[in-house]
């Protein structure tokens, strides 16, 4: 699957239109999730039929496009079948019961309920009665590169910077590289975004940490403006654009390190953190939040496939502690950097968990 984003232009009561249709997806979403509490042995096709219902009883969630109403009821099916697989895995802690939403931000569309403009190319008119109409299209990609059998689905997303359209396209995103003969091994850390088993450090860019300041400022002038207020929605807006800032500067450094790494080596070692169980540290929570391992993991595995590479996710347990040239264990704690062995090695800690992981 292959997701192309524009950013939408449109006027304000179209803004508003999708403002509703976003608002009855999160109905429709929750009322599919009740259903499925009050009712034993409920299943996909029964929360399906209940949008139906819901329809029927609802005249304003009739409005939006059938197929948009079975999106919202298979994103509550979607975390209900999430919680059975942690059940049946056994996983330990929070299983992750489905919850209901509070700020959904998105609506989607199906095969149907739009059209793309093919004179001009950059417009899509939502045909369902929920009154969005004709939204332009801003960005440089071509969307009609794909035919509209591809294209699966169309998402309408609203963030703190206004509104984007997306496309959810049908199509296997497969690129041939020539084998480089090369394998690396990565360890993460928080004071070096990583080392790998060439003593090559990249350095952590610490986006949240340098914005830090800012958002302080944004958040206590959030604070003195009086509930209810057009002042105080927009310091909260400038706000959640800051946030949305840091967060899309460590998705791109994550994305640009990826590809990097993946296109230069043909075998890809990295540990296979927990970070959900890290950040329970409250000292290193929020370092290890800035820093985004997770995300990094995410791209170079799709980078992986993309390329037609090996990544590998290896078990981090005393990576640090055993010594990479003669296996020996060396106790160490966290602010030793250095890795100090009786055989005589004599390295930089991290290089010596990169070469134990690869």
């Amino acid at each position: 699957m292959f997701v192309l984003e524009f950013k939408v232009k449109a006027k304000k009561a179209q803004y508003q239109a999708i403002d509703e249709a976003i608002r009855t997806t999160q109905f429709i979403r929750n009322k599919a999730l009740r259903y499925w509490e009050d009712n034993h042995g409920v299943s996909k096709y029964d929360l399906n039929k209940q949008c139906k219902l819901l329809a029927e009883e609802f005249s304003w969630a009739k409005k939006l496009n059938s197929m948009a109403r079975q999106s919202a009821a298979e994103r509550a099916w979607s975390a209900i079948s999430r919680f059975y697989d942690n059940c049946k895995k056994g996983v330990k802690g929070s299983s992750g019961y489905p919850q209901y939403q509070k700020d959904n931000r998105s609506v989607e569309y199906k095969i149907s309920g739009w059209k793309l403009d093919p004179n001009t190319k950059k417009h899509i008119t939502f045909t369902d009665q929920n009154g969005i109409g004709r939204l332009k299209l801003i960005g440089s990609r071509d969307i009609f590169f794909y035919s509209s059998q591809q294209i699966r689905r169309v998402r309408l997303v609203r963030r703190a910077d206004g509104y984007y359209c997306q496309f959810c396209i049908n199509v296997e995103v497969k690129e041939e590289v020539k084998p480089t003969q090369k394998t690396v091994g990565l360890d993460v850390g928080l004071t070096d975004f990583y080392t790998d088993s060439k003593g090559h450090k990249e350095p952590n860019p610490r986006f949240f940490r340098k914005g830090e300041k800012e958002l302080k400022r944004c958040q206590r002038r959030l604070s003195k403006k009086e509930k209810g207020s057009s002042n105080r929605r927009k310091a909260r807006q400038r706000l959640a654009k800051k946030h949305l800032r840091i967060s899309r500067q460590r998705k791109e450094h994550a994305l640009r390190l990826a590809r990097c790494v993946i296109r230069s080596n043909d075998v890809v070692a990295y540990e296979d953190l927990k970070v959900r169980n890290l950040v329970k540290n409250h000292n290193l929570a929020k370092s290890i939040s800035d820093v985004g391992w997770y995300q990094f993991r995410v791209w170079l595995e799709y980078f992986a496939s993309k390329f037609g590479k090996v990544t590998v996710a290896v078990p981090p347990q005393y990576t640090s502690q055993k010594c990479s040239h003669c296996g020996r264990m060396v106790k160490k704690t966290l602010s030793t950097r250095t890795h100090t062995c009786q055989c005589g090695a004599n390295l930089d800690r991290d290089e010596n968990a990169a070469i134990n992981i690869l």
